[in-house]
């Protein structure tokens, strides 16, 4: 990665992803979160604070070593023990059937291969544990879904890789999950073609 995805973008999103609409959005998804908590596209740090009291543990991962240092005042903060580990999700060195509960906010959108990362997920999560979500992703609406395509170029240089346009809860089952529970919204606070919202919770197969 070059100068301003290692140094740059790492404070644009700390920043971009902090706003009243994103952090409403994830207090609902992690609300019901519990034991050791595996979370891919850590980054900053920004779930900490709405992590449940039966959280005992989070591991993070990232690739980003600039961005787990801007949140190194949410870590010492933290209720429970944080460990951030900068890596990529699409390959975790964590055995099989580790968690019960996976956090995803704001991340597969960028995950370059989603799928594999997905897998993964998959494979370290327990049975019956649980992966919670939300993303923004591909609209319903047509006329949404027309300029997430024509600015979708933009958004990837600017924002790291990140895509406006995946179907995330398809995604999610192709990989082989069941969702329980799937909400679509667009967020407040947030451009449509930014802010339309894939939220739910996932079992694996």
């Amino acid at each position: 990665m070059g100068f301003y995805e290692n140094r740059v973008l790492p404070h644009i999103l700390n920043f971009a992803m902090n706003t009243k609409g994103v952090r409403a959005e994830r207090a609902k998804c992690l609300e019901h979160t519990s034991g050791e908590v595996l979370e891919i596209g850590f980054g900053s740090g920004l779930n900490l604070p709405y992590y449940p009291s039966t959280v005992t543990k989070v591991l993070g991962v990232d690739p980003s070593k600039q961005s787990a240092r801007l949140g190194r005042k949410r870590i010492s903060a933290a209720r429970f023990p944080v460990e951030v580990v900068e890596l990529s999700a699409e390959r975790l060195p964590l055995p099989d059937a580790a968690y019960q509960s996976v956090v995803s906010t704001f991340t597969l959108c960028t995950i370059p291969d989603v799928a594999a990362a997905l897998d993964e997920v998959r494979r370290v999560l327990g049975p019956g544990g649980r992966f919670y979500f939300v993303e923004h992703g591909r609209a319903d609406d047509f006329g949404v879904r027309r300029w997430q395509d024509r600015l979708n170029s933009i958004q990837q240089s600017v924002f790291g890789g990140c895509h406006l346009n995946r179907n995330i809860s398809g995604l999610i089952e192709q990989a082989g999950f069941r969702i329980e529970r799937l909400e679509h919204d667009y967020m407040k606070g947030s451009p449509r073609f930014a802010g339309y919202l894939h939220r739910g919770v996932a079992q694996r197969i």
